[in-house]
């Protein structure tokens, strides 16, 4: 195990951490907010010095980088940049437990949106821009923009794809053009840009600029932290419709952007992942219209708020703009698997992934068949390529440790005594990286109430989701540290 490399490279990741913190600081500066100008200053400071700290034991690491030291490097990277994060919420006293600064931390660097705050309208501006910052740099991956940013080497392309395999969402990661590096810049630029369309839009709108930032840092990572207590319910209809594209183009393969920039547009039409990511979204928007009528003032209203939950809810951002959790069992059960569904890999989106139950969805019609045409050759298909045995594999293992992760966490939470449709939601919505659950973990409700215990493990379960289980499970292998 190459453990110098991996404390320059974490290093590396801290440093762009404390230079993100201060537009944050200034923003406190400037409304004079004392406590929270402390609570930057003193987590910039412990932040750089730890990275000096790494970088003085780590600089004479030697190259080697594979594909364990990829899954260790980024699982690491994002629990010490969750335990520093947190710390302007902690030191400022806004968040005064640590547990619980945490998780809020850990909740935006997933973009997964669970709260354990009341009302966060109390909330520094510094705080409040810092926390929906989060979203955005966890969105499209921290390390992802420290290789974009990085100096170029020919000989750097291998642990760049270890750690790009790592962190970005999906059955398999492809590189856009030949250099993974120059992969890595690609999709920054689109996630730049699409960002920048998101708060131009939200402007036209008449949102102020604060806000407008604010928001669409939390809709392109599809995060879903607000700076409101009703999420978007405050906001005018053309406000919400707009968070509603543009959530839905965030859960959107990013390579499917980068196809229609240089006029590959019969391959995104044809992309299977894309048509079954907007097939399940609106089948789901019209269900659910049909499911609730009556119960809003007329139908644009009700295929306004029905359209923006499910786009929250499947490309896990987790803003919201009615109750949902008032909506009946057949609305609500539909939201419950969109929780699982989740949005296309290569997106910002979480969840299991469009692309994987396309997978599992093909793999089972192929072993039906094989049961039928036991001497035929069966493969799978995906956009006309044929999918490996090794691709499949994976896919399935990753069920099983989804479906024993969600099972145990279940079990665990439910100590605290909550029902168990406030528990399995609670689960569903971190380990997911959605936000809100159902009942008492509901859009107009939070996590606060959960113990310590349930707390932690909730956090486990946020950056799992997030990091595709992997990179945190071999965290806790044997086998990891002791080299076998």
């Amino acid at each position: 195990m190459n453990y110098r490399m991996m404390g320059k490279f974490i290093s590396r990741i801290l440093i762009v951490e404390a230079i993100f913190m201060v537009p944050a600081l200034l923003i406190s500066v400037f409304h004079e907010e004392s406590e929270a100008v402390s609570g930057f200053l003193t987590s910039m400071v412990i932040t750089v010095a730890t990275a000096l700290l790494l970088y003085l034991l780590c600089r004479k690491a030697k190259k080697g980088f594979y594909a364990r030291e990829g899954l260790v490097c980024v699982g690491a990277s994002w629990i010490v940049m969750s335990l520093l994060g947190c710390l302007p919420f902690y030191f400022s006293g806004e968040i005064p437990g640590f547990v619980d600064a945490m998780f809020e931390t850990v909740s935006g660097f997933t973009t997964t949106g669970a709260s354990i705050l009341q009302e966060v309208e109390p909330l520094s501006m510094g705080n409040l821009y810092w926390r929906s910052f989060t979203h955005w740099l966890g969105g499209m991956g921290v390390l992802v923009f420290v290789l974009a940013i990085g100096r170029g080497r020919e000989k750097s392309d291998g642990y760049t794809m270890h750690l790009l395999r790592a962190e970005s969402p999906g059955p398999k990661v492809e590189k856009l053009v030949p250099k993974m590096k120059d992969s890595a810049k690609i999709l920054y630029f689109i996630y730049v840009f699409l960002t920048i369309l998101n708060v131009v839009f939200l402007l036209i709108g008449g949102m102020p600029l604060f806000d407008a930032v604010c928001t669409a840092y939390g809709t392109a990572g599809t995060g879903g932290f607000g700076i409101k207590n009703d999420s978007i319910a405050g906001y005018s209809p053309y406000l919400q419709n707009v968070c509603t594209v543009f959530m839905l183009l965030f859960g959107v393969n990013f390579s499917c952007y980068y196809m229609l920039a240089i006029r590959q547009v019969k391959n995104v039409f044809q992309d299977e992942e894309l048509r079954f990511y907007l097939g399940t979204a609106l089948a789901s928007i019209l269900l659910i219209v049909w499911n609730v009528r009556g119960l809003y003032g007329s139908l644009g209203e009700t295929f306004r708020h029905a359209a923006f939950q499910v786009a929250s809810i499947m490309t896990t951002t987790g803003f919201a703009t009615t109750d949902f959790d008032l909506w009946p069992s057949f609305s609500r059960a539909i939201l419950l698997g969109l929780m699982i569904v989740g949005a296309c890999a290569g997106s910002t989106g979480g969840g299991f992934k469009c692309g994987r139950t396309l997978l599992l969805i093909k793999s089972l019609r192929r072993n039906v068949r094989q049961i039928l045409h036991p001497q035929k050759v069966q493969v799978v298909r995906v956009n006309g390529q044929m999918v490996t045995e090794r691709v499949l594999d994976n896919t399935n293992a990753y069920l099983a440790a989804y479906a024993f992760i969600i099972v145990f966490s279940f079990i665990v939470i439910s100590i605290d005594g909550f029902s168990p449709m406030t528990n399995f939601s609670a689960v569903l919505a971190c380990f997911n990286n959605i936000g809100p659950g159902l009942e008492s973990v509901g859009p107009t409700c939070n996590f606060g109430d959960y113990s310590v215990l349930s707390k932690a493990l909730l956090i486990v379960d946020m950056l799992a989701g997030r990091l595709e289980i992997f990179p945190i499970l071999i965290l806790f292998s044997r086998s990891t540290w002791s080299g076998r």
